[in-house]
């Protein structure tokens, strides 16, 4: 048996923790001290203070992905950041055509889907045999009107990345808006939004270790986008609200710490080579996704005859794993994900996402690797399998 402790944490795909030395500095802007201030106020030395941070945070985040201070809006989240990619996009655009993939993140498929019910029209592309959404297959789907192309740089099921640099290519020709969600790519990748001939593209903060409830989105030329929020003038007027101060600043200081670390993702990086070394000795394991197409630190894997459910039930108090997008947990159905990359139904409902982070240790990788081997064991032999 082995030996209980802790639970062990890989699940950074649906959250990640937030560094001890950001907390400290997102509590200064919570007290009653110089920089609580609400940051429009300009009047006053509080709200001068407060949007001061603001600012540097809005830096922190623009040279993470190579982009200009002002091209930066921050949002509650990479939700809202889609929304008002994809819906300000459009509504600014005489297009009526949109497209995406099959295996964008629910945030970009509902967004699409209520346009379409709106009257506007969707073109959804299929993965090729590998399981990627490439650039020929966007093309393809591309028409005169088509207005904006949605598409996800990492896979937050099974961490394919897609070549968006190639794709930006196409739509640098044909004249449509390209958005790209980097939620999970941001932590682990290195973004270069002028490289990639990107529009929009969005990011969530605690996907980055930095604090829930905070996002941004760039955006290329504001021009692009109809604001989706009144209320104000914040943000550039595409975005109105009062910033959560403490929230921006942790958001900034955190991608501060990702720029500053690279290393730190090539260690994560090893650690996904030696988990998926452990699981891949598990008779009856196979790794869903493009393997050779993957961003480290992400990785879905099946075990025959052992349900997802049933496999999370018995790791619930000692390793911490999901079956997939924490949005779409309660949904009782098999990944759309997995769906779209013509995964059999039966191992899609044995599969489930492991995710590792900065904060993941070698011990910690084997020691989960052992328990989830008892586990599919025990399961296997309660089966009958």
């Amino acid at each position: 048996m082995v030996e209980a402790r802790d639970a062990i944490y890989l699940d950074y795909a649906a959250t990640t923790p937030v560094e001890s030395e950001i907390v400290n500095s997102m509590r200064e802007f919570m007290g009653h001290e110089a920089k609580f201030g609400n940051p429009a106020s300009r009047s006053h030395n509080f709200g001068q203070t407060a949007r001061e941070w603001v600012e540097q945070a809005r830096e922190g985040v623009s040279k993470l992905i190579n982009a200009e201070p002002y091209q930066i809006v921050w949002t509650s989240g990479a939700t809202e950041s889609i929304n008002l990619a994809i819906k300000g996009a459009v509504r600014k655009s005489e297009g009526r055509h949109i497209v995406t993939s099959v295996l964008e993140h629910h945030a970009v498929l509902d967004t699409c889907a209520w346009l379409e019910s709106e009257g506007y029209e969707l073109a959804y592309v299929e993965p090729n045999a590998e399981g990627l959404t490439t650039a020929n297959r966007i093309r393809s789907a591309l028409r005169p009107d088509t207005a904006l192309v949605s598409v996800m740089h990492v896979n937050n099921e099974v961490g394919t990345i897609t070549d968006v640099g190639a794709i930006g290519e196409v739509i640098a020709h044909h004249g449509a808006v390209l958005h790209v969600d980097a939620a999970q790519s941001a932590a682990r990748l290195p973004i270069d939004v002028r490289a990639f001939g990107v529009d929009l593209l969005s990011l969530s903060g605690h996907k980055m270790y930095g604090p829930k409830g905070v996002g941004a989105l760039y955006v290329r030329d504001s021009e692009l986008l109809e604001p989706q929020m009144h209320g104000g003038d914040q943000e550039f007027g595409l975005r109105s609200g009062t910033l959560p101060t403490h929230q921006v600043v942790g958001m900034g200081l955190a991608a501060q710490m990702i720029t500053a670390s690279p290393q730190k993702a090539a260690a994560v990086a090893a650690l996904d080579c030696r988990l998926v070394e452990r699981l891949t000795e598990i008779p009856g394991t196979s790794i869903n996704g493009n393997p050779d197409q993957r961003a480290p630190g992400i990785v879905n894997v099946s075990f025959e005859d052992v349900a997802s459910e049933a496999l999370m039930m018995v790791l619930r108090d000692t390793v911490a794993i999901s079956s997939g997008s924490a949005c779409t947990s309660d949904r009782i159905e098999p990944s759309h994900v997995l769906k779209g990359l013509a995964v059999d139904d039966e191992v899609a409902e044995c599969s489930v996402r492991f995710s590792l982070g900065r904060l993941t240790t070698t011990d910690e990788v084997d020691l989960a690797a052992a328990r989830v081997a008892e586990a599919v064991e025990s399961l296997r032999i309660l089966k009958g399998a």
